[in-house]
């Protein structure tokens, strides 16, 4: 059973006593929101972030056990950063055999690298 995305969204880690903790977590929202689940991403790094306000990686690995698990449709959208005041949008897309995912970014870096 998944905990209500209120319930994710209410978590709080301590990072001070849980330094080697990477976290992914999901929960459902009701209905009547535009995203279907919202999911944060806790993970302990060097410069002080403890949470990553949108992950597709992650929301690929969830999609795949979601869906695999018939706890989603194969179309929806996640909410993720709420926490943080971002608004970060994930959408997810699957026909089966493939998934999808894509949003909305903010570059924040453009140029080119020859190799």
């Amino acid at each position: 059973m998944l905990p209500s995305a209120a319930n994710v969204l209410s978590l709080d880690i301590d990072f001070g006593r849980e330094r080697n903790l990477k976290l992914g977590v999901v929960g459902p929202h009701p209905a009547s929101h535009e995203a279907a689940f919202e999911v944060r991403a806790f993970f302990p790094s060097p410069n002080g972030m403890a949470e990553d306000p949108v992950t597709g990686s992650l929301n690929a690995g969830l999609a795949q056990r979601l869906v695999g698990a018939g706890l989603a449709p194969p179309r929806y959208i996640a909410s993720q950063g709420t926490k943080l005041g971002r608004r970060g949008r994930v959408h997810v897309a699957s026909d089966g055999a493939t998934f999808w995912i894509g949003g909305d970014v903010a570059p924040c870096i453009d140029g080119s690298v020859r190799l």
